[in-house]
């Protein structure tokens, strides 16, 4: 199996390159990406968990130069905002990336996984008002184009807030325009250690992407070397069971699969 999405000190990682990378290989992979955050924020906001576009050079010629037994994949976790899609897309085009990871993390000013009592300050109805939100700035993403793989699918969960009140509806349109961008879906074990308890996004997701023929890519997104593999062994197992045979691989923003490993 591979691993892409990994968080370095460029970001909010614990470790520089050469370490995740070396965590990679210690643990037998086939290929390892390196994908830190990039957050073009509409009102210029600057995050100390994101990578300054300032640093897009340096921190491509570092992941270009890490060497290894393995191949090195230089990726990104760019956030998608409706206002600022194509000054991401023209930053993104200037550099030689290999795939683009596509996140929601934000929406009309609202954090989904920055705190629990955010959620909690909320009514039924205003939280699945946010979900609906969430559900479309992940269609507008795909639309966009600009985009590989989408990032932890149904990130709202994670402390527990459910989407019952939205509707499977909204989600399912979602998928369609993934499936439709010919982006792949990444199986992100990190839900499993939140509060939600389980992966990004749900087996019923999964399963319903699967049917849509949309690829997978397993991914622990680790910020330390100790979480390069976490949780693959069961991931793999429940990618099997939403009828997985085949994982995604990227190169030049080409993809290709090979078997689930």
């Amino acid at each position: 199996m591979d691993s892409y999405h990994n968080h370095t000190t460029f970001s909010d990682g614990k470790a520089e390159v050469a370490d995740m990378v070396r965590a990679a290989e210690y643990a037998g992979l086939g290929e390892v990406g390196i994908s830190d955050h990039l957050t073009v924020h509409p009102e210029g906001k600057a995050f100390r968990w994101a990578m300054p576009a300032a640093r897009l050079g340096e921190y491509c010629a570092e992941v270009r130069g890490a060497a290894a037994g393995i191949p090195v994949r230089l990726g990104i976790e760019a956030d998608y905002f409706p206002d600022t899609v194509e000054q991401t897309r023209g930053l993104l085009s200037r550099h030689p990336f290999d795939f683009v990871i596509g996140s929601v993390h934000f929406a009309d000013g609202f954090l989904f996984d920055e705190s629990r009592q955010r959620w909690a300050e909320l009514t039924p109805d205003e939280c699945a008002a946010k979900w609906r939100l969430y559900w479309e700035r992940v269609a507008g993403l795909a639309r966009s184009r600009a985009f590989d793989v989408m990032g932890h699918l149904d990130l709202p969960k994670k402390f527990g807030f459910w989407m019952r009140g939205a509707g499977l509806g909204p989600a399912l349109a979602a998928l369609d325009a993934l499936a439709e961008a010919g982006m792949a879906l990444e199986l992100n074990t990190s839900g499993w250690h939140q509060p939600c308890r389980e992966p990004y996004p749900s087996l019923e997701l999964l399963r319903e992407a699967c049917r849509r023929g949309i690829p997978v890519i397993v991914s622990a997104d680790a910020h330390g070397p100790e979480d390069v593999v976490r949780g693959f062994a069961d991931a793999a197992a429940l990618a099997r069971q939403a009828g997985y045979t085949q994982t995604a691989r990227y190169e030049g923003r080409r993809r290709s699969l090979v078997r689930l490993g």
